[in-house]
């Protein structure tokens, strides 16, 4: 007679849908590209932020004139007012407060402190290279900040020599009579003939009639 075997059961296990399956990591997972561009803009905002306080402390140590003529060079070479200005305007503005720039310095100004007109996307490029130096635009803070430096560092003496050639129309090498008349009528001061003979004369130390550019420095630095 056969004999019947009975074999043992095992319990029934439970579905598990993610066994034999590498762990998911896409949710935390961020492109190099998209990383690299947030860590370029938050390096431009340190860096921003940073002009912003630098700036601000070299503005204080102006005069409010001189921090007027500041922000009236860059409002005025700032063409489009979005408060950028690119290499062409930011040539003419510093020259108009008194810094003739050669190019090499302005494209290393630029290049240390510009940002693109548009900033790039580097998920979308990942491979597109960086605007000139020319093709970058410099804030206004970081502009303030520079010229404020470049202003407390100037010598005292060049800035009364602008000032001369103020006074001295056509470039002769002195400021007569005719040229206190004429910045006296620009400034709105009625001041008479005989009130500005006697300051010429007061000046004149080689009784020349005129001032010279020695004299007026002396002048100034009393």
């Amino acid at each position: 007679m056969a004999s019947s075997s009975t074999h043992p059961t095992f319990p029934p296990r439970p579905y598990n849908p993610t066994l034999g399956k590498l762990p998911d990591r896409s949710a935390g997972f961020v492109p190099p590209s998209t990383a690299q561009a947030r860590e370029a803009a938050r390096q431009e905002r340190q860096e921003r932020e940073r002009l912003e306080r630098e700036g601000q402390d070299a503005m204080g140590q102006l005069s409010e004139e001189q921090r007027e003529e500041i922000n009236e060079a860059f409002g005025l070479f700032d063409l489009d007012k979005d408060k950028r200005v690119d290499y062409h305007e930011l040539k003419v503005a510093m020259k108009a407060l008194g810094f003739d720039v050669p190019k090499a310095e302005l494209v290393a100004i630029l290049r240390e402190h510009g940002i693109p007109a548009q900033p790039p996307n580097p998920a979308a490029h990942p491979s597109a290279p960086t605007a000139h130096p020319t093709r970058l635009l410099l804030p206004l803070p970081a502009f303030q900040h520079l010229l404020a430096q470049r202003i407390l560092a100037r010598d005292p003496r060049d800035e009364i020599l602008r000032a001369f050639e103020l006074f001295d129309e056509g470039g002769k090498g002195k400021i007569d009579l005719a040229d206190l008349r004429r910045v006296a009528r620009e400034l709105g001061e009625g001041l008479g003939e005989e009130e500005l003979a006697a300051m010429i004369d007061e000046f004149d130390l080689d009784g020349d009639g005129a001032i010279d550019r020695e004299e007026f420095v002396g002048i100034c630095l009393q």
